[in-house]
C-alpha cells in the first residue's frame, strides 16, 4: 500500500470535459499523473463510487464546500477519484456542481487503485473491485498525508481533515 514519502503511481486518469479548451476535446481527456501534479500541492479523494450514498452525500460535497478554503491554504487543485468511468464522473460531478472546484478524474479499468494498493473489493455486493475511501495531500507527486478510512467508516477522509493538515503543512 502506498504510505506518506511515496510518490503517486505512474499511469493516467481521465476526466470528462464540458467546455473545449486548453488542449482538451469535450468529452472524456486522459491525463498522466506524474505531469498533473508536477510542482502542484493537491488534495485528492478517493471513494468506492459515483452516486453512492455517503459520497453524494458527504464526501464530495465537503470538498465542495471547502474548496475556497483547501486553495487559500495552498491546495492547487481537488481531485475526487473513483473507478468509474468519465462518463458517469463527469454526469455526477455536473449533479453536484463541483466545476471548478473538483476536479472528477475517473479510474475506469481500477490501475491507478491497484498501483496504490488502496483497493476495496465489493464483489459480493455486485460492485467488482473498487477504491477505498481515502483522502491524501500530494505535494509534487509526493504523498505528505495519507488518511484511510476504516471499513464502513467516514471519519478521516473528510474535508475539514485535509484542511487541518493542509495548514499544518504549511507551518
Amino acid at each position: 500500500m502506498i504510505k506518506v514519502g511515496d510518490k503517486l503511481p505512474a499511469g493516467s486518469l481521465n476526466e470528462f470535459m464540458e467546455v473545449e479548451g486548453n488542449g482538451c476535446a469535450i468529452g472524456p481527456n486522459s491525463f498522466d499523473i506524474s505531469k498533473e501534479t508536477a510542482g502542484k500541492t493537491i488534495a485528492l479523494f478517493a471513494l468506492p463510487g459515483a452516486y453512492t450514498p455517503t459520497c453524494s452525500a458527504q464526501h464530495v460535497p465537503g470538498y465542495v464546500q471547502h474548496a475556497d478554503a483547501l486553495k487559500a491554504a495552498g491546495v492547487d487543485e481537488i481531485w475526487c477519484v473513483s473507478v468509474n468511468d468519465a462518463f458517469v464522473m463527469g454526469a455526477w460531478g455536473r449533479d453536484l456542481h463541483t466545476g471548478g472546484k473538483v476536479r472528477m478524474m475517473a479510474d475506469g479499468s481500477a490501475n491507478f487503485t491497484k498501483a496504490t494498493g488502496l483497493t476495496l473489493d465489493l464483489t459480493t455486493r455486485g460492485m467488482g473491485l473498487r477504491s477505498n475511501r481515502y483522502s491524501m495531500l500530494v505535494v509534487d507527486g509526493v504523498v505528505k498525508a495519507l488518511n484511510v478510512e476504516g471499513p464502513g467508516k467516514f471519519e478521516v477522509s473528510d474535508a475539514q481533515t485535509m484542511l487541518g493538515q493542509v495548514k499544518s503543512l504549511k507551518t
